[in-house]
């Protein structure tokens, strides 16, 4: 029965930081493979561990047992998209080796979230986890601390957050908004934490390079996003100054903001649509019909909205206690919401049936096309 001597890096220390090739399979391979992420960081945990692999790996070769070693490798973005690489690496080392046991050596807990999908494949007959003898002097804490820092996983899930805190705190200091910079401080904690939690960092960062692709190549979506975002900035402000602040009611001055901002959103949205569309025909010489009906919801949103929020300001304005229905009644609020609605039945009727039909033609395009290929075969 052949053995594997299994060493997970689950963040990638070898691709990354020595540029390594994963799996690395034999005792050779790994040395090299050691030895290179030796030169590059020899305080690697990763270091420590890929040795007591090839240890444990010479030990059961001295007891005359059928044995191989081997290193797998994830991402720096440990989590899904690590587990799914050193899943295909696993099966690609026990197809190549013909293990049918595994010692799995590990230098920490986080390693170990992948025992069961390595259980799920082979058996594990022995863990091992690797231990570094360190220093407990002060002088050498701090020093590793340091070099902890100095890791990008480290800077990214820790070193970020502090930093965001620090220069929004900062900021409302030197503008002289101390007071409001506890709940400015509070908000980018609390958008970090649900980035995090929702994993929006590589949207984010393809965002960020589509805005650079969109500065570097011309794209009049990037220009529409700024006026869009500026018309709304400009809405949420002239809305604040409109709102009526004097009222004993909690939500009305809410309810005030939201019935100004209505029509801003309105515009800046079909601003940004514009942009889009218009850079989708040029890059795809087609017609986005797909974009027909952000217009007809847009307008939908805005008349309905406005009619109803503004009837409820209306209604509510003297107190829960003193609710007048009238508002409800007026032939603004029936003008108002009978054109959202109808706006929107409109653009759904009109979507459907442009869709239909650009199906169809795509269909037929796709018949000719097929049709020409058979002409020239014959």
């Amino acid at each position: 029965m052949k053995t594997l001597v299994l060493n997970v890096d689950r963040d990638d220390d070898f691709g990354r930081k020595a540029k390594v090739k994963s799996p690395i399979i034999g005792v050779k391979d790994n040395i090299d493979a050691a030895n290179k992420l030796g030169q590059e960081d020899p305080e690697d945990s990763d270091l420590n561990a890929i040795f007591f692999a090839i240890s444990t790996y010479k030990q059961l070769t001295n007891e005359k047992k059928d044995v191989e070693v081997a290193t797998i490798c994830g991402d720096i973005h440990v989590g899904l998209k690590s587990d799914e690489i050193l899943s295909k690496q696993l099966e690609d080392v026990i197809q190549k080796t013909g293990a049918q046991d595994i010692v799995l050596i590990t230098d920490g807990a986080e390693d170990e979230y992948i025992l069961p999908i390595i259980q799920s494949r082979i058996k594990i007959t022995s863990i091992r986890r690797v231990s570094v003898k360190q220093s407990r002097e002060l002088e050498d804490t701090y020093y590793r601390i340091l070099k902890l820092l100095g890791d990008e996983k480290v800077q990214k899930q820790f070193v970020l957050p502090i930093a965001l805190v620090l220069i929004v705190g900062a900021s409302f200091v030197l503008l002289g908004m101390a007071s409001s910079g506890f709940g400015a401080i509070l908000l980018t904690l609390g958008l970090y934490l649900l980035m995090r939690v929702f994993s929006w960092e590589r949207n984010i960062a393809s965002m960020w390079r589509e805005i650079k692709s969109g500065f570097l190549t011309g794209k009049l979506s990037i220009y529409t996003y700024i006026i869009a975002t500026i018309i709304i900035v400009a809405s949420g402000l002239l809305a604040y100054n409109n709102t009526d602040f004097t009222s004993t009611v909690e939500f009305i001055p809410v309810l005030s903001f939201v019935t100004n901002i209505v029509w801003g959103i309105v515009i800046a949205g079909l601003i940004a649509a514009f942009g889009r569309i218009v850079d989708i025909y040029v890059k795809d010489k087609k017609t986005p019909w797909t974009y027909w009906i952000v217009p007809f919801s847009l307008f939908a949103f805005g008349f309905i909205s406005h009619a109803v929020f503004g009837s409820l300001y209306k209604a509510l304005i003297n107190g829960p206690s003193n609710f007048s229905i009238t508002p409800f009644l007026t032939p603004t609020f029936i003008g108002y919401t009978s054109t959202g609605i109808m706006i929107a039945i409109v653009g759904a009727i009109t979507y459907h049936y442009i869709k239909d039909m650009y199906r169809m033609e795509n269909k037929n395009l796709e018949i000719e096309k097929q049709t020409t290929k058979l002409v020239e075969k014959s």
